[in-house]
């Protein structure tokens, strides 16, 4: 009788085991969003339009954990960044006319191709603060729109 309930308390366990493992591959999967951003006011077809999602410590550097980018079109285009863990970002965009990979500015450092950020935060002598901008993305899909600002005339 003890080696009956031996085998059923390990078969039990095992159960609750699998269960458990199942339940954590479930919720590793399930803890990624999209992130689909309208980026609007885009000037011209020239390039692409870059996005970026920052965590507080990469806001306005070159190293958020999440990028993407789609070709240019006069108008507004989507671009979607997937596989974010939900939690609170910051976008930062830009239309990168000549398609270099960087924000070209002008001898004021003024930027001169069309800049963004989610929320459409204010820049007021500068960029804007990550409080500004901050957005929560929460799974399965976050959808969020900002616009571009070219300040520099064309």
């Amino acid at each position: 009788m003890t080696s009956r309930l031996s085998v059923n308390a390990r078969r039990s366990a095992a159960g609750g085991w699998l269960a458990a493992l199942g339940f954590g591959l479930a919720t590793a999967q399930a803890a990624a969003a999209d992130l689909a951003i309208t980026v609007a006011n885009v000037a011209n077809a020239q390039g692409k339009v870059l996005v970026a999602v920052c965590t507080a410590e990469t806001f306005l550097g070159p190293n958020c954990p999440y990028t993407a980018a789609e070709p240019a079109r006069p108008g507004s285009v989507t671009v979607v960044v997937r596989k974010v863990p939900p939690g609170t970002y910051a976008v930062q965009s830009f239309h990168d006319e000549n398609q270099n990979l960087e924000l070209d500015r002008n001898f004021l450092g003024l930027p001169k191709e069309g800049v963004g950020f989610s929320n459409d935060a204010p820049m007021r002598f500068g960029p804007p603060r990550y409080a500004d901008a901050a957005l929560v993305v929460a799974e399965p899909v976050t959808r969020t729109t900002l616009t571009l600002r070219y300040l520099v005339e064309r």
